[in-house]
C-alpha cells in the first residue's frame, strides 16, 4: 500500500554519501536544523561553489535547442550566475582566492566550448523537478536527486553524463552510478545504455564508466537506504571515530565556532570556517 510522501525517507546520492562517510554528518547536515532559523545547515567553501556555478551553467544548455545552444556567451552565463557565489557566499576569504578559482571555472568552460562533443546532441529533461521514486514502497524509502546531463541517443536509449570539477577522480566504490543509474530508469520510460564521467579540469571528453547491473545497482543501495532508515527511527547518528575529519566541521558550526554568511539554496543557513582547503 502506497506511503504518505511526506512521511517517507528520503535518500540521494549526497545523503548516502553523507551516511556512509560518518553517521555524524549525515545527521547534522540533513537532520539537524537551527532552533532559531528552523533551517538546515551547511559549509560553503570554493571547491563548493565552483562546482555549482559550473553545473548551473552547463546544465542549463539542456533545455535550450541543439541549434541555439551556444548562441549566448557561456561567460557571459557564468559571470551572472558567478554573482550568487561571490565573496563570502562562496566561502571565499579574499579576491585574489576568489579570482583564481573563478578563473578555474572559466578554462573549464572553455574546454566545452572546444570540445562540446554530447553537449551538442539531444538531451532530455526528466519532467519532475527532483526526480524521485519508490525505491521501497514497504520500507517507504524514496530515492531521489538531479542528473547533470541525459544524452538522447539515436537508438532511442539516454546516457548519463555527470560534470565533475573536482580534481580527484570518483572512487570506485562509489554508490553515485548506480544511483542515477536507477532513478533515471525509474523516473521516466527510456533504458540507459551508456554512462560517463565528464572531468572539466583535465580531459577534452567523457570518461565512459561501466553500466551498472541493475540487481546489483538496487540492492547496494537499498542496503544502506534500509541503514539510513533505522538510524533515523533510533535517532543513533554516532560518529565511529568520537569525532572525525567529515563531521567536525559541522560540529564547529552548531558550537557557534563558524561565520554565518548567508541563506543559500533550499533555505539553508550557510556558513564559512575559520580555515579552508584548496579546492
Amino acid at each position: 500500500m502506497p506511503q504518505d510522501k511526506y512521511s517517507a525517507v528520503w535518500v540521494s546520492n549526497s545523503s548516502i554519501s553523507d551516511f556512509l562517510n560518518c553517521p555524524r554528518l549525515y545527521y547534522l547536515r540533513n537532520v539537524y536544523k537551527d532552533p532559531k532559523t528552523k533551517h538546515k545547515v551547511n559549509i560553503i567553501n570554493p571547491s563548493l561553489a565552483l562546482g555549482q556555478t559550473v553545473h548551473e551553467v552547463l546544465e542549463s544548455l539542456s533545455i535550450i535547442p541543439t541549434e541555439d545552444r551556444f548562441e549566448k556567451s557561456l561567460y557571459q552565463t557564468y559571470d551572472e550566475a558567478w554573482k550568487k557565489v561571490s565573496g563570502k557566499m562562496g566561502g571565499f576569504r579574499n579576491k585574489d582566492e576568489e579570482e583564481e578559482i573563478k578563473e578555474r571555472g572559466r578554462k573549464m568552460l572553455e574546454r566545452v566550448i572546444a570540445n562540446p562533443g554530447p553537449i551538442l546532441n539531444k538531451a532530455i529533461k526528466i519532467s519532475k523537478d527532483l526526480p524521485n521514486y519508490y525505491l521501497s514502497l514497504e520500507e517507504n524509502i524514496i530515492l531521489c536527486g538531479k542528473i547533470d546531463w541525459l544524452e538522447y541517443l539515436p537508438d532511442d536509449t539516454l546516457h548519463i553524463i555527470d560534470f565533475k570539477t573536482g580534481k580527484r577522480d570518483e572512487k570506485p566504490n562509489s554508490l553515485q552510478l548506480p544511483i542515477y543509474f536507477l532513478l533515471v530508469e525509474n523516473c521516466q520510460k527510456r533504458l540507459v545504455s551508456k554512462a560517463s564521467y565528464w572531468y572539466l579540469d583535465r580531459d577534452d571528453e567523457v570518461t565512459p564508466m561501466q553500466l551498472p547491473d541493475r540487481e546489483e545497482a538496487f540492492s547496494k543501495v537499498f542496503t544502506v537506504a534500509k541503514q539510513v532508515k533505522t538510524a533515523r527511527l533510533k535517532g543513533e547518528f554516532m560518529c565511529p571515530k568520537d569525532g572525525c575529519f567529515a563531521c567536525s566541521p559541522f560540529e564547529a558550526v552548531i558550537s557557534g565556532e563558524a561565520e554565518f554568511v548567508g541563506v543559500g539554496g533550499y533555505n539553508q543557513d550557510l556558513y564559512i570556517l575559520n580555515t579552508h582547503s584548496n579546492p
